[in-house]
């Protein structure tokens, strides 16, 4: 190409030069317009942020202010109630002070004598049965293992005599809260109490010994050397009755339980009580109990021995007790007294328990149902029963 052409294309050169840097610099001010309408947009957008925030926080304050209010106010209702309540104990206080304690609270020296005159007049007398109860246990049909709850030693049961679907648990074997489940579902679904109503007794328990019966709690107190039975009522929480076990110089009952000293059973025939004296250490002693007075109607000593007993319980007017032995194995029903003599011992079967945990710390048999709420090293078993008629075992 020649010098004179390169001359030409100089000037075309430099228009298209200027035309691509005014094209350049049009996209640049665009860019920077749209640039600026964000940041307006953001800002605008900031500020009404900036705006709710502030609506948001005063409006939180003032929330925080009448809660305040309302605490106080709250705090003010709950020191009156306080205060209330203060004043009402006082006068409750007042009127117990007026008022002569229970009769059968505290028994004088010379009524428990006159019972336990009573009492051993009427031992190992005939006993006049009150049903047509027949039945003797032939067998454990079946076991069932609920749960695991509270401490190694306690009771749990329904009530005996009534149909409530309650279940009552007292644990461990000195001590004055009781847990009452709605049903049975409750107690096993649920490993904590918070579904369980508790009932605060007026006087601790001791042992494992106590009943449920018709809407009352039965349970054994130990004052000083004698033993009391409590009714209590479970419905309006009220110490109906009590009295001095009538009998002298007590001892565990059970050889492999020291902790119980009466066992309050039902059956049938009604409420027993199961104990054991100095007098007649070797062997265990019945007693049928009025459930409305707390009288003792009649008293036996019985053949079963104490030694490597671990509880017992009243199948139709018959002692079945239940034996161990220290390092735990099968339990066994291995002594039966019958107090109508309708079945002699040789004769009734001998009840084996399936093996599990360790060793029975309390066994409460419900005649309605037919079965067994037993505790063991802290599981809470159902044993149901298999039963038969005395003549046929």
């Amino acid at each position: 190409m020649g010098p004179w052409r390169c001359l030409l294309l100089l000037p075309l050169l430099a228009l298209a030069l200027r035309a691509q840097q005014q094209q350049f610099m049009e996209y640049v001010e665009r860019r920077l317009t749209l640039l600026e309408e964000r940041i307006s947009q953001w800002h605008d957008q900031s500020s009404r942020y900036s705006t709710e925030l502030r609506d948001f926080k005063n409006q939180v304050l003032g929330m925080l202010e009448a809660a305040e209010k309302e605490r106080e106010a709250m705090r003010a209702e709950v020191e009156s109630t306080a205060v209330r309540v203060d004043r009402l104990e006082r006068e409750v206080d007042y009127l117990e002070t007026q008022n002569p304690a229970p009769p059968c609270v505290e028994v004088d020296e010379t009524l428990m004598e006159k019972q336990v005159a009573t009492a051993k007049q009427r031992k190992n007398e005939k006993y006049t049965k009150l049903t047509d109860c027949s039945d003797t246990i032939a067998s454990v049909r079946a076991m069932k293992i609920l749960k695991r709850f509270g401490s190694t030693s306690g009771l749990w049961t329904k009530d005996a005599a009534g149909n409530s679907e309650k279940i009552y648990v007292l644990d461990g074997t000195a001590n004055d809260t009781m847990y009452v489940f709605p049903r049975m579902r409750e107690f096993t679904l649920f490993s904590a109490t918070r579904k369980a109503a508790r009932i605060k007794l007026p006087y601790p328990w001791v042992g494992t010994g106590h009943l449920v019966y018709d809407g009352h709690l039965y349970y054994i107190r130990q004052q000083g050397p004698s033993f009391q039975v409590i009714k209590f009522n479970l419905a309006n929480k009220t110490v109906v009755d009590s009295s001095v076990f009538p009998a002298e110089e007590q001892i565990p009952v059970f050889g492999l339980s020291p902790f119980t000293y009466i066992e309050v059973a039902a059956d049938e025939e009604g409420l027993w009580a199961i104990y054991a004296t100095k007098e007649d250490e070797k062997n265990i002693c019945l007693a049928k109990l009025d459930p409305s007075s707390l009288d003792i109607e009649q008293m036996w000593d019985t053949p079963c021995p104490r030694e490597n007993a671990e509880g017992a319980f009243v199948v139709c007017g018959a002692l079945h007790v239940v034996y161990n032995t220290r390092l735990p194995s099968r339990s066994r029903v291995q002594c039966v007294f019958d107090v109508s003599g309708t079945l002699a011992p040789e004769d009734a079967s001998l009840v084996y328990f399936p093996k599990r945990y360790g060793s029975h710390s309390s066994m409460k048999y419900s005649p309605r149902e037919r079965q067994v709420y037993a505790w063991d090293d802290g599981y809470q078993i159902i044993y149901r029963m298999e039963m038969k008629k005395k003549m046929e075992v």
